[in-house]
């Protein structure tokens, strides 16, 4: 028996059991955890040699009667299905960049005994979070993941390793990537972006650079990850 039918065994005894007979002739646990492996293996994208980047963030569509008798097991799946999935990564030379999350969503337009898979490759970021109201009163701050960080001066460090001010756990990313410089004049505030002699180096609303200005709707990619420089009060 080979590696990821030894994988797949492991999976039918995680998630089978009381899903199987409370879900019977319903979306099956096993179905579900077989889709996001296959979602792995489609979505892989390769770094080097040895290791490919595969999505950590899984949106999953039911349709209404779906989603009614699986949502309320919800935490019980993730945490039989996650750790499956980490195995499954494992064996195959697969790196997650953060941490492995499920999301259950209804989607009405969908029969009973179909769902949908979405995901991404989200990286885990690490930083003092701002307060609302820290927020609140910036003029413009970088979105990282959902998350807002003020910009203020001077600015900060953006990497991977323990010596950044935004660490950003993404492979593509250089222990120490590029900084932000943000300067207050009488005029408003100037922003600007440096690479910090990164490996893959930085993106800034689509064209490859080394340094650059931003403004309200830069957007910045920086190995996988991507930054937008947006209002408080805006909707992205």
């Amino acid at each position: 028996m080979g590696v990821f039918d030894r994988v797949e065994k492991k999976l039918e005894g995680a998630v089978s059991g009381v899903f199987a007979r409370a879900f019977k002739g319903d979306v099956q646990p096993v179905e579900i955890t077989a889709r996001l492996q296959r979602e792995l293996d489609s979505e892989a994208k390769l770094l080097d040699r040895d290791r490919k980047l595969v999505p950590n963030d899984f949106t999953i569509g039911f349709s209404q009667h779906d989603y009614d008798r699986l949502t309320p097991y919800s935490k019980t799946l993730n945490a039989e299905i996650i750790p499956v999935l980490r195995d499954y990564a494992a064996n195959a030379g697969y790196l997650f960049n953060g941490p492995v999350t499920i999301e259950y969503v209804l989607d009405t337009s969908l029969p009973v005994g179909r769902f949908t898979v979405t995901s991404a490759a989200v990286a885990g970021v690490d930083a003092a979070e701002p307060t609302p109201s820290e927020v609140r009163n910036a003029r413009l701050v970088v979105e990282v993941n959902g998350v807002r960080h003020p910009l203020a001066p001077p600015g900060f460090s953006i990497g991977r390793g323990t010596d950044a001010d935004l660490r950003i756990n993404d492979p593509g990313v250089s222990r120490l990537h590029a900084r932000i410089n943000v300067v207050d004049t009488a005029a408003g505030q100037q922003i600007s972006i440096e690479d910090l002699g990164s490996t893959n180096g930085i993106t800034v609303d689509g064209v490859r650079t080394r340094q650059a200005s931003l403004g309200e709707g830069s957007r910045i990619e920086i190995g996988t990850t991507r930054l937008a420089i947006v209002s408080p009060t805006s909707d992205v």
